[in-house]
């Protein structure tokens, strides 16, 4: 098994500002295990004068076993997370790519990409936890062995 796939919502929030340059901002709540179809519309959750938020249905959280030493250093974290990439597109904040490794979050901003990273949902950390126990297999250490500039040779 090389590959596992997971269906999951995105929350986006809308935060009013008292900015004259930029009147809101927005940002990832958080993800959400999901049924939905891919393209699926977005709906909104709650409205209120000062935020937004927004459903975003419809992503595939997909597990690969080049990334599985990624998903590892991140459910070794203190708070394991879920990155998630969007794009500004008309009024809404449209996320594109949902992932838990830190090495493609870190390639996607090093790209100059928006991402957001949000806490981890404990049955996302599960299902994680369990492709990274059948799939990665740390690099067992190797003894360094330092030059000595005055042993005899």
């Amino acid at each position: 098994m090389s590959k596992l796939i997971l269906s999951v919502a995105v929350v986006m929030e809308r935060l009013k500002l008292s900015n004259p340059w930029q009147p809101y901002r927005w940002e990832a709540q958080g993800v959400i295990p999901d049924g939905a179809a891919p393209g699926t519309a977005p709906r909104i959750l709650m409205q209120d004068g000062e935020r937004l938020q927004m459903l975003f249905p419809g992503f595939q959280l997909a597990l690969h076993r080049s990334e599985a030493e990624n998903y590892y250093l991140n459910l070794s974290t203190p708070t394991p997370k879920v990155f998630i990439a969007w794009r500004p597109q008309d009024e809404l904040a449209a996320p594109w790519l949902v992932t838990v490794s830190y090495g493609e979050a870190a390639r996607m901003m090093d790209a100059s990409e928006q991402v957001d990273a949000v806490a981890m949902p404990p049955d996302i950390a599960d299902w994680v936890g369990d492709f990274v126990n059948k799939n990665y297999q740390p690099e067992p250490r190797k003894k360094i062995r330092r030059r000595d500039p005055l042993r005899e040779e």
